[in-house]
């Protein structure tokens, strides 16, 4: 059961701690270092990592939100490697298992000084992992995980140009909407899909 349900566990203790830690974070963001509390408009997930708040206080937040991050880690993790199993390509079996094994790590350091190196690191596994995972589901019947994939990848991509370019008024809020967005799809493919989904795609023509 537990096995079952793990990337649902892994997900939603994660967001609980996310939520603890916010909760407890002192203040401070980059548009006002003297704010209050955590603001979901201006501050950073990665806010809650630091020693010490941008208002200079200490940071209770952080302990909740590394932990919470190394269940969001392990959840993610344990999907790409539970999606490896539906396919029937030995191919994207593989990568997605990589993927998904190195995501872990990758993840998981984005609460250290490494954070931006993390950050694209990760970003680019998970983008690999859902770009294959994509391929195949336009190959399915699941309309509606062919609509909900591109979105979020379309939501990455521009959360990534955002934090490329700098944009970051606009880009504290597009994190929370890809997180959300790519939780709820890693969710939905966990649950809603099945290896019968994908047994009509010939592994002779994956990579079409």
């Amino acid at each position: 059961m537990i096995k079952k349900y793990s990337v649902l566990i892994c997900i939603v203790i994660s967001v609980i701690l996310i939520v603890i830690a916010t909760l407890v974070y002192p203040g401070g963001s980059l548009p006002d270092k003297n704010s209050i509390g955590f603001e979901w408009s201006k501050n950073f997930i990665s806010n809650l990592f630091a020693a010490k708040a941008i208002n200079g206080s200490q940071n209770p937040s952080r302990i909740w939100a590394i932990i919470g991050m190394a269940f969001y880690s392990v959840g993610y993790g344990i999907f790409f490697i539970s999606m490896s199993k539906k396919l029937a390509s030995k191919h994207a079996a593989t990568v997605l298992k990589l993927a998904g094994t190195a995501n872990i790590l990758f993840s998981f350091l984005i609460v250290t000084p490494l954070h931006d190196q993390m950050v694209t690191i990760s970003s680019a596994l998970f983008l690999l992992g859902l770009f294959y995972i994509t391929l195949f589901i336009l190959k399915t019947k699941l309309h509606f995980f062919k609509f909900a994939c591109i979105i979020c990848l379309m939501i990455f991509y521009l959360t990534l140009f955002l934090y490329g370019f700098g944009n970051w008024r606009l880009l504290a809020i597009m994190q929370k909407i890809s997180f959300i967005c790519s939780m709820l799809l890693v969710l939905g493919l966990e649950y809603f899909t099945r290896q019968e989904d994908f047994k009509q795609i010939k592994a002779g023509k994956d990579r079409e």
